[in-house]
Formats: structure tokens, C-alpha cells, sequence
């Protein structure tokens, strides 16, 4: 074939452009492939203890068998798809729970029950197994105006709890802590607590660290609060046995200055160069943001709009970077307002209203999160985890059959776009339908068997790349 292109200028170009594009790849990598939390459950420092995982397991299992024994009535609860034709009687609900446990996996899925029963049985499990992924020992909103004496007494005693929960292996998969603010105002405050908690924890452990360890610096404004959190940590490091490079830190968007700074710009990419390479995830404040809205506290809201705008210019910010994008919390707590164990039938009854309520909140904008493509979020209280846990689970539960036999039938077709029925297939579908696959099982929704399913290998899964899929099978051949 005949080409018009000089050889030595096309050595040049294609150099020049692989310069290029090389920077780019540095700057955004891609998701981390390592597993995301599907949530930060948040609590004040003075009420945390090395078994507070545990504690909160434990009650987020009795709200749950108190309040919904069983699937159909968790399912009608909450909504899910195809809760209107379960049954309402209790006798009639656990025949048909022994039913479908005896059954085949395909004979299960074949019954309107099965996502009701498949969700609240992940919940369950997930519930015993490990309430809690993440949590975050709060020293700013949940821990309130305190004392000074308070504070640096709450910051040590934290700190020792911790290393008892490193030595009894009580701790979550990921924790940390939220100082206050690096504002002018509290900015000491936040600083001589970050200091007293980790020399106390280096103090107990011999300077190592719970896996997973990060410091979330709320109410970012300016990228100088970060590079002054980092210059602490590299100070701490520096005097204590902590290794140096080891202390990772996070960042709330709280402010509409996080969002447009003064000169109209979005800042958040500055935020995360000023971390120097220890940033690793941002999530949102939703109440201070709306405050800083201007909107009135009944509409402040996870569905509103002004969050909605927010979290785009997060994700567009901050998209393919490796940094985790968190959403907010629902601050409707799923409490009945009667407490102890002598109640009467009404009062138990008014109970499950408002704690069922509750959950339903709280479940549509997790959807809504999850629907925006934010796959973690805030828990305040443990009687939210059921519907967590629940959210996530249908979410993913819902689409795997219609997901699987796209993806397999695509990946069959090498790809080639092409009309199935009334969908129109093409690259970006594969690599939305691999994202639905990986973040599916990486929140324990999905097992690796249902993944197998699609005709995918666990290798070319973490590949995390559909065009990289394609390429590597067209090399074989």
C-alpha cells in the first residue's frame, strides 16, 4: 500500500504524541482497583470503642429482626420490584422462604419473590459477617463544641481504643478520623488533635497504623488546608516511629468555594495536587452545601438538584484519577419514637411506621447515589445498615441476568456494534456493563460464579478495560 507520510515524520509525530499521552495516562490512571467501601459509617470520638464494629453489627441486626422479620416485609418496607405480590402473612412468608431456600438457583429466580429473598438474605449475612466497612471517628459535626481539656482527652483515649481494636482484631476493614477544619478559626484545634491522637496511637502500636488508615479534613476551601495537613503529617512522621509516606488523608466538598473558587474555576483538581500523592478519596457534605446554597433546612436534601450539580462536577473533576468519590447521608435517623421493653402493640406498631419510613428515605437516595454513579455514602446510626446494605445489594441483583447476556453476547460478537432488540450496543455499552460487573463484585453483591457467567475471566475482569478485553483476545487469535 502506498502512504504519503514520510518515515522519519511519522517516527516524530507518533514520539510527540506518545509524550503526550503518556503525561495523560499519569494524571488520570483510572479507578483504583483495590475494593471501595460502600459506605462511612460516622460516630463521635468520645462514644467510640475498640468494638464499636461490632456493637453496631449487633443492633443493625436487631433493628432489622424487630422491624422487618422477614423478606416480604423488609421488601414492601422499602419498595423493591415486586413486593406488592408477596405475601402478608407471616406463616405464609416463611413457607415460602423454605421453599425457595430448597430450590435450584434457577428455579429461585424464576419466582417474583426471588430479589426480596435474595437481598434480605445478603443482608443478613452481610450483617454477621461484617456490619461496618468503614468508619470514621468524628471529632468535628458528630462530636460537637466541647471543652479544650475534653477534646485532647478524647483525642488520647480514641487513640488507645484504636490500638486495643488493632490487637483484638475488632477493628473495620478501613477507619480513620475527621478532624475539624483547617479554617482559620479551628484550624490550631484541628492540628493539636491530629498531633495528640497519632503520637498516642504510634505510642501503643510502635508506630503502625490500622489498615486502611485515612484523616478527612472537612470544609476544604483552599488548596493550602491540604498542603498544610500534609505538611503535619510529614512533621508527625518525621518525630514519631509512624513510617514516613504512610499517613493518607481525604477531603470533604462542603463549600461552594470547593466547587468554583474565586476565579471561577473548579479547584478540586488543585486539592489533590497540593496532597501530594496522598488524597485518596473526596466525599460530599451534603447539609453544609446546601446550607451554603442557601437553601432552607426542610429542602435540604440528598435529591436535590444543587447536589445533583455538585456531584457532577465532582465526578467530572475528578473522574479516571484513582480518587474515590463518596456521597453524603441521609440525616432522617429510621428511630421509633417509643423506647423500653415493656410497649404496648400501638406503640410497637408506630415503631416499625417510622423506622420502616425511615428506611425507605434513606434507601431512594442511596439508589439516587447509585444511579449517579457514587457507590459509597454516609451511615449516621446502625439502623441504617439493613438499608444499606439492601440498596446496594437490589441494585446490582436486579440487572445481573439482563447484564450477563448482554456482555456475554457482545464480547461474542468481538464487539461490532449491533442492534439486540431495541439496544443499541456499542464499545462504551462493554465498558459500562464491565463496570456494573466490577463494582458489583466489589461490594459483595455479585460472586465471582455470577461473573464467570458472562464468559469473562477473573483476568481480564481486573484488566478493567473492555478495549483491553478485545485487543488481548484478538492477539490470541
Amino acid at each position: 500500500m502506498t502512504l504519503s507520510i514520510p518515515s522519519a515524520d511519522r517516527t516524530r509525530l507518533l514520539a510527540e504524541l506518545g509524550q503526550a499521552n503518556l503525561v495523560f495516562q499519569q494524571i488520570y490512571p483510572g479507578d483504583r482497583p483495590d475494593r471501595q467501601p460502600v459506605h462511612t459509617v460516622y460516630g463521635g470520638a468520645d462514644l467510640f470503642r475498640a468494638d464499636t464494629a461490632k456493637r453496631m453489627g449487633e443492633s443493625a441486626m436487631k433493628a432489622l429482626i424487630e422491624h422487618a422479620p422477614d423478606f416480604a416485609e423488609f421488601a414492601r418496607a422499602i419498595e423493591l420490584p415486586g413486593h406488592a405480590r408477596l405475601p402478608r402473612a407471616a406463616a405464609e412468608t416463611k413457607r415460602l422462604a423454605a421453599r425457595l431456600a430448597r430450590s435450584t438457583e434457577a428455579a429461585r429466580r424464576a419466582s417474583p419473590a426471588w430479589l426480596a429473598y435474595a437481598t434480605y438474605e445478603k443482608v443478613i449475612a452481610k450483617l454477621r459477617s461484617e456490619a461496618v466497612e468503614d468508619f470514621r471517628i468524628d471529632f468535628e459535626d458528630g462530636f460537637g463544641n466541647r471543652s479544650a481539656d475534653e477534646e485532647d482527652s478524647t483525642a488520647v483515649s480514641a487513640a488507645r481504643e484504636v490500638a486495643k481494636g488493632m490487637a483484638a482484631g475488632s477493628l473495620p476493614p478501613f477507619i480513620g478520623i475527621r478532624i475539624k477544619p483547617f479554617t482559620e478559626d479551628l484550624k490550631d484545634r484541628g492540628l493539636r488533635t491530629l498531633d495528640l491522637f497519632l503520637t498516642a496511637l504510634a505510642a501503643e502500636t510502635g508506630g503502625k497504623l490500622p489498615a486502611n488508615f485515612v484523616v478527612m479534613l472537612p470544609k476544604v476551601t483552599i488548596p493550602e488546608q491540604v498542603a498544610a495537613l500534609v505538611s503535619a503529617f510529614e512533621a508527625i512522621e518525621s518525630h514519631s516511629p509512624i513510617v514516613p509516606g504512610s499517613l493518607q488523608m481525604e477531603m470533604m466538598v462542603e463549600t461552594t468555594q470547593a466547587v468554583l473558587d474565586r476565579d471561577g474555576r473548579n479547584p478540586l483538581r488543585t486539592f489533590v495536587l497540593a496532597s501530594r500523592g496522598r488524597m485518596r478519596a473526596t466525599a460530599f457534605g451534603t447539609y453544609d452545601y446546601t446550607a451554603a446554597c442557601n437553601i432552607t433546612a426542610r429542602y435540604q436534601d440528598m435529591g436535590h438538584s444543587v447536589c445533583d450539580f455538585a456531584h457532577h462536577v465532582m465526578k467530572v473533576a475528578l473522574g479516571a484519577t484513582g480518587i474515590w468519590l463518596s456521597d453524603g447521608a441521609t440525616n432522617v435517623m429510621p428511630i421509633g419514637p417509643h423506647r423500653g421493653a415493656r410497649l404496648t402493640p400501638a406503640q410497637r406498631r408506630e415503631n416499625r411506621t417510622v423506622v420502616q419510613r425511615g428506611w425507605k428515605k434513606a434507601y431512594d437516595h442511596t439508589r439516587h447515589s447509585l444511579w449517579k454513579g457514587l457507590y459509597q455514602g454516609w451511615d449516621l446510626n446502625p439502623a441504617q445498615l439493613p438499608m444499606r446494605y439492601a440498596a446496594v445489594y437490589s441494585f446490582f441483583l436486579e440487572s445481573r441476568d439482563e447484564a450477563t447476556e448482554r456482555l456475554r453476547a457482545f464480547v461474542q460478537r468481538a464487539a461490532r456494534a449491533t442492534l439486540t432488540d431495541d439496544i443499541f450496543d456499542d464499545a462504551a455499552t462493554g465498558q459500562g456493563l464491565l463496570n456494573y460487573f466490577l463494582r458489583g463484585l466489589n461490594c459483595g453483591a455479585l460472586s465471582e460464579d455470577e461473573v464467570l457467567a458472562t464468559g469473562l475471566s477473573l483476568e481480564e475482569l481486573r484488566s478493567r478495560s473492555f478495549l483491553r478485553i478485545l485487543e488481548a483476545r484478538r492477539q490470541r487469535g
